[in-house]
């Protein structure tokens, strides 16, 4: 007969007892100080036991949680598109990195307290905090600690990640309440975050703190390139409002040097590299290779999403579909076919994507600015249109009969393969969106660049391209986020938290 072995008990650390207050800031404090307690917790466990300290238990410590009790029906200014409940009941959700998202949550609390004028909740959640993820990116656990640790699997003695429970189901519109359980307060869970964070971390190459709230995407290295020269330079001019600019491997330029601060560099690039252009309160600008494809396209703005951008927008090239383009003319997005697939189980085909004015109007705007054409006289080099996303690169060497035919009941002027999905991802987590693309080739017209053609097209229509994304993200900075993040974007039971 075998042995029963009794299981450990848990070992937390001292209760926390729930906290109420009507000041946002005090209640940042005192998530703040919840949670370093308890993730500080867990890893001077785990340091203890790699050093050789003896077992004496399963090591338990829990997100901090935030919650809201309203009794009233109450209306709210209804501008506001978030900040608000819109009927009585308990609303609650778990925090993570407090540090990373204290404007963030500041902000929404404050807006709970002004909207609700009833106190908030901070308490310690049911959540246990996964021990991969109290130590945060850039941890480094040395082998031997693992190999201290090799007769006891780590998950007898610490949570580890619960895939079971990390899901989109609130921003899906799919997440039910239980019954007698609170309502959800933001559309992602801590673990959720926590989880997205660690991938940010390894697909971008820098940490999650250094991205900011306007994220511009491409799909070719010729705009990062243009991108850096540009951070580069303005840096070496002071910055003008510009703090500093990071690469991949965390590497940092301060406002006011012409040289990184350190000589190192990365010994190969990551798969989607970010680089960050940072201004006080991340008001400055990321920009991501995501290389080519829907699947990284939703990736990636799968786990930026957890960070609450106040805007992202696809910067890339295009096949241009009708004859009467030119090579370098601009496509700015009003609708999407989407054909990358990859969203399909999230967000069905048949939801439409609409075109966002707010956005709209500064890329408009912006390719004036920069080109100087104006009015009717933008139609010589820009064309508005619906934008056809494809999942197959080859789609060209299929029966024309079918994806041609498509294209032209859709009245598509240009294809690509990362827009709809960029905007589809951005709609779907309440991320305001936009595209702007510019034609690289025709190939229903036989015009396709040649390797000469190609590099002259790339030296004179990059830069200008780049800049008119970069002017119309500082539009778009310049806006309250009230009208940024507009009502067109929630759906009929949405989180308090934008």
């Amino acid at each position: 007969m075998n042995k029963r072995i009794s299981p450990l008990p848990f070992v937390s650390p001292e209760a926390f007892k729930p906290q109420s207050f009507d000041n946002a800031v005090e209640a940042v404090d005192a998530l703040t100080a919840l949670y370093e307690r308890n993730t500080a917790f867990l890893t001077e466990a785990f340091k203890a036991l790699a050093k050789g300290a003896p077992i004496i238990g399963r090591y338990r410590a829990c997100y901090p949680q935030v919650s809201l009790e309203t009794s009233s029906f109450g209306h709210v200014d209804s501008r506001l598109s978030y900040g608000h409940v819109t009927a009585p009941g308990i609303y609650t959700t778990t925090v993570t990195r407090p540090k990373l998202f204290r404007h963030y949550l500041k902000q929404q609390i404050d807006l709970l307290l002004r909207n609700h004028n009833v106190p908030i909740l901070v308490s310690e959640s049911a959540t246990p905090i996964p021990l991969h993820f109290a130590f945060g990116e850039g941890a480094y656990v040395e082998a031997e600690a693992s190999s201290s640790l090799s007769d006891v699997p780590l998950r007898d003695l610490f949570d580890t990640p619960d895939l079971n429970n990390t899901d989109d189901q609130i921003t899906n519109g799919e997440y039910e309440q239980p019954a007698g359980e609170p309502a959800p307060l933001a559309p992602f869970t801590a673990q959720r975050i926590d989880y997205s964070l660690a991938r940010l971390s390894h697909y971008t190459a820098t940490s999650p703190n250094h991205f900011q709230n306007f994220v511009l995407f491409t799909n070719y290295q010729f705009y990062i390139d243009e991108f850096c020269t540009f951070a580069r330079e303005l840096m070496a001019r002071g910055g003008e409002g510009y703090t500093e600019f990071v690469e991949p491997g965390n590497i940092v330029t301060p406002a006011g040097s012409d040289r990184p601060e350190t000589d190192l560099t990365l010994g190969r690039l990551p798969q989607m590299p970010a680089y960050h252009l940072k201004k006080k309160g991340h008001a400055g600008i990321t920009m991501v290779n995501i290389g080519v494809g829907p699947s990284n396209a939703k990736t990636i703005t799968d786990h930026v999403a957890v960070l609450r951008p106040h805007a992202w927008l696809m910067l890339g090239h295009c096949a241009g579909l009708r004859n009467s383009q030119r090579l370098g003319d601009y496509v700015l997005a009003h609708a999407y076919v989407r054909e990358d697939h990859v969203l399909d189980d999230d967000l069905p085909v048949w939801v439409p994507i609409p075109a966002l004015a707010e956005v709209q109007v500064a890329l408009e705007a912006a390719v004036a600015e920069v080109t100087g054409y104006e009015g009717f006289e933008l139609k010589r080099i820009m064309r508005t249109g619906t934008v056809a996303t494809i999942d197959n690169r080859n789609w060209e060497l299929r029966d024309q009969r079918g994806p041609v035919k498509r294209l032209s009941q859709s009245r598509a002027i240009a294809l690509d393969m990362e827009s709809a999905t960029i905007a589809a991802n951005g709609f779907r987590f309440r991320v305001p969106y936009g595209t702007l693309l510019c034609v690289s080739d025709k190939p229903l017209h036989g015009e396709l660049k040649l390797p000469g053609m190609a590099t002259a097209f790339y030296k004179t229509q990059v830069s200008q391209h780049l800049q008119i994304g970069i002017r119309a993200v500082q539009k778009l900075a310049a806006m309250p986020n009230e009208a940024l993040h507009s009502r067109k974007l929630r759906s009929f039971y949405e989180t308090a938290f934008q």
